[in-house]
């Protein structure tokens, strides 16, 4: 009923409107004055809607950032933390005042990441070295390393990807290769937030952000296995909403399109493709403001026109889509060729 009133004003100012044209010109016929009205209305609603989302993107974000992060606990642990958007949040959080745990592979990276936040921004940090793509086994070392934390922010930053979009049955060590992507990107979601979310309970207070992608949101082929793990991202965070906002925790689904990574092998950054650290500037900007979220204004007008283009003409979109993908793929096995040629 209150969606409904919602919409009311608008709808009474247009009925209005149309009296008085009709009084002011009687010589208009009825059909004029509906299509006249119906524009003003629709051109209404579109510029409501573009100032709602300036607003959400550019400003109400920025304003509420800093504090929520800064309340909520005094560590912040990320995964996948030493390269792209993982270290960008990493970098990100520690600029506004939190200490940091970075959870990674490669120690090395990680030592060299520590020591340059800690040069940086003055925080504490704390490494822990393990391969999301083992075995359960990692999480008991992972508890062990952050259960004296207060823990205000998790950020389930890893993932692994396709090298190229490939048909499913077609994938290199397709076995080898699912097994890793459901640990990595769906065990390892799952089990961190066992491991973190008790103490913000206790608390009533903290804020899990999971890292899906627009792919959980957008047609996929060829990135089948991927895109699912990241649909599995977005549901269990979804759920978990619902079950713990009453206890005072933000659970935000962030959801990125293209990002200049060494995850996404984009090596310069565009509008459509920023940095790492452009990208979760504007993504933080939303934490407060949106449960469910591209992160990035041009994510999100890209997410709107691919799934208008596929409700409107699903065969047209399908088509789109898999020309896309298989051009892409096309470009990467002849890299991959070249390569081979050189050595």
């Amino acid at each position: 009923m209150e969606k409904k009133m919602e919409h009311l004003p608008g709808s009474v100012i247009f009925l209005v409107i149309g009296i008085i044209m009709f009084q002011v010109n009687s010589n208009m016929n009825a059909l004029e004055i509906i299509g006249i009205v119906s524009l003003c209305y629709f051109g209404f609603k579109i510029a409501l809607q573009a100032s709602k989302c300036i607003y959400n993107y550019c400003v109400k974000g920025q304003m509420r950032r800093n504090a929520l992060v800064k309340e909520k606990g005094r560590w912040a642990v990320i995964t996948g933390a030493t390269d792209g958007i993982g270290k960008a949040y990493a970098y990100a959080l520690a600029k506004v005042g939190l200490d940091i745990v970075l959870v990674s592979r490669d120690i090395n990276k990680l030592n060299d990441c520590a020591r340059d936040i800690e040069a940086k921004h003055s925080v504490r940090t704390r490494v822990v070295a393990v391969d999301f793509t083992r075995d359960p086994e990692i999480y008991q070392e992972i508890s062990n390393a952050v259960n004296d934390l207060e823990i205000g922010v998790l950020v389930n930053n890893v993932g692994i990807s396709y090298s190229y979009p490939e048909m499913f049955l077609d994938l290199p060590e397709r076995e080898k290769f699912i097994a890793a992507i459901i640990k990595a990107n769906v065990i390892s979601v799952t089990k961190m937030c066992e491991i973190c979310m008790p103490g913000m309970v206790e608390r009533r207070s903290g804020v899990v952000i999971n890292i899906s992608s627009a792919s959980a949101i957008l047609p996929s082929p060829m990135l089948t296995v991927y895109a699912a793990t990241k649909s599995y991202v977005e549901k269990f965070s979804d759920e978990l909403r619902s079950e713990y906002e009453s206890y005072g925790l933000i659970i935000q689904t962030v959801l990125p399109g293209y990002v200049a990574t060494k995850m996404s092998k984009i090596r310069k950054s565009t509008w459509m493709a920023p940095t790492a650290e452009k990208y979760v500037a504007s993504a933080l900007g939303k934490l407060g403001v949106a449960d469910h979220t591209t992160g990035y204004f041009p994510h999100a007008l890209f997410v709107k026109t691919v799934n208008s283009i596929n409700n409107l003409c699903p065969p047209l979109g399908h088509y789109l889509v898999m020309r896309s993908m298989k051009n892409i793929r096309s470009r990467a096995l002849a890299r991959l060729r070249n390569r081979v040629t050189e050595e």
